[in-house]
């Protein structure tokens, strides 16, 4: 069921607050329709009701035998009709008794002043002929309209019976109707409101979200404050957080540069020292370990300053990029082999890409024996994708060695191998681009490494 359900804000809202008027628009609706249907039937059989109670007061009060004369002087409206007989016309006719309307004609005869009698009452819809507009002769078929009649009848005793036919007005069978436009108009205007305040609540919300999820650490435009007041705060909050962020990252880079020098310096100085040593075995020995900690000196500046990198992106042919660096393999003796692949133009920082794939395949080389580069892609994403037919990591440790520091005694030594950095490094420079770098062994042996990158950064 939850999946049924929206997820934005916006969404759950509009649902939640549509629903909540929906049901309570349509409860509503039913007691109105029905208060109104009561009070259409007290003023539509009400007067009908009043005026037979009348004239039954006025026949009642005279002599049995002069009742008919009496009933005959007495005016009658449009309609109407006024009988004496021996039954009541409501059973005569077969209409069928309805005790709602006999329990007002009784209530309507005692306020006249009979005694309570044996009553009937009935109504029923008719087909009555519509009459002419004036000053035209009848049509020769005349037209019906739908007619209510209200049939009473009472007990005069010794065998009398007053019945009356009487026309009710007529019945608002648009009632329904108007009472339902009413309704969802009611509902549409209270929804538009609704729509507009969520929309105005959740619209700033997803900018910060937006913005949030794209914050890199290099910088860029704040979010600009708008919505309700606590919507407001929290967009403050979060650009006074930022900012001290970009601060505490700016604050990082100087240091590191700090850091970066005054290590150079030294390390240049006791490389020369060493150039100068005796004898040459310890010299090749001291000489290798200092360009051993100036290559891990900058493997982690690089690291560091993968997400913050000043390199601005341009349009880069991938595939090219990724055929220079096998041809720089290839030109140091290395086993590795590119699959060409057609022209395919990226928005990238390239030094920093070249970097991480370069270290993918170095590594492909150093542990795999040899490195096959070549270029995937769809509408979705591009991949980089470089394998090797080494033997490959254990399938728990494939996401360890991704971490900085992290190499596999087994097969990544001192003696051959760096500080552990090469494939955080790629994977840094991955994830600034808004991709990814994932490991997998081959079934066919060895170990794939697969950068993949974002198509919608295709330039052309």
């Amino acid at each position: 069921m939850s999946r049924l359900l929206p997820r934005s804000l916006l969404g759950q809202m509009l649902l939640l607050m549509g629903a909540a008027l929906l049901v309570a628009q349509l409860v509503n609706f039913g007691a109105l329709l029905n208060e109104q249907q009561k009070l259409s039937l007290a003023q539509n059989e009400g007067p009908a009701i009043f005026r037979f109670a009348q004239v039954a007061a006025t026949v009642a009060a005279a002599p049995p035998d002069q009742r008919a004369a009496a009933l005959a002087d007495l005016p009658a409206g449009p309609g109407m009709l006024y009988r004496l007989g021996r039954t009541s016309v409501v059973d005569r006719g077969g209409l069928g008794r309805q005790p709602e309307v006999e329990r007002r004609l009784e209530g309507a005869l005692h306020e006249a002043g009979l005694p309570l009698r044996p009553v009937r009452g009935a109504v029923r819809m008719e087909q009555s002929p519509i009459p002419p507009p004036p000053g035209r002769p009848p049509p020769l078929i005349p037209a019906h309209a739908r007619l209510k009649v209200v049939f009473l009848s009472v007990d005069l005793g010794q065998g009398q019976w007053l019945n009356g036919r009487i026309p009710a007005p007529h019945f608002d069978h648009f009632l329904a109707h108007r009472l339902l436009v009413a309704t969802f108009a009611l509902f549409a205007l209270v929804f538009a409101a609704v729509f507009w305040i969520a929309r105005r609540l959740a619209a700033p919300l997803r900018d910060l979200a937006e913005a949030a999820r794209r914050f890199d650490g290099a910088g860029g435009a704040p979010v600009q404050p708008r919505g309700p007041s606590d919507v407001r705060a929290a967009i403050e909050a979060f650009n006074a957080m930022r900012s001290r962020t970009l601060d505490l990252l700016d604050e990082k880079d100087r240091m590191l540069g700090a850091i970066g020098h005054d290590l150079r310096t030294p390390l240049a100085s006791l490389r020369i020292r060493a150039e100068n040593m005796e004898p040459p075995d310890e010299r090749e020995r001291l000489v290798a370990t200092v360009e051993e900690m100036h290559a891990t000196l900058e493997d982690i500046l690089v690291l560091a300053r993968t997400g913050r990198s000043s390199e601005p992106a341009r349009p880069v042919d991938v595939a090219a990029l990724a055929e220079a660096v096998v041809e720089e393999l290839r030109e140091l003796g290395r086993p590795a082999q590119f699959v060409p692949a057609d022209r395919l133009v990226l928005d990238v920082r390239a030094n920093l890409l070249r970097r991480a794939l370069r270290n993918l395949a170095d590594n492909a080389v150093l542990y795999g024996g040899g490195a096959w580069v070549r270029i995937e892609g769809d509408a979705r994403e591009v991949r980089l994708v470089v394998e090797d037919e080494g033997p490959g990591i254990r399938e728990d440790r494939l996401a360890e060695v991704l971490e900085p520091f992290r190499r596999l005694d087994e097969s990544r030594n001192r003696e051959n191998g760096g500080a552990g950095l090469g494939l955080a490094i790629a994977r840094a420079v991955a994830a600034a681009h808004g991709g990814s770098l994932t490991l997998e062994n081959r079934t066919e042996g060895g170990l794939r490494a697969v950068l993949s990158l974002p198509s919608r950064s295709v330039a052309g």
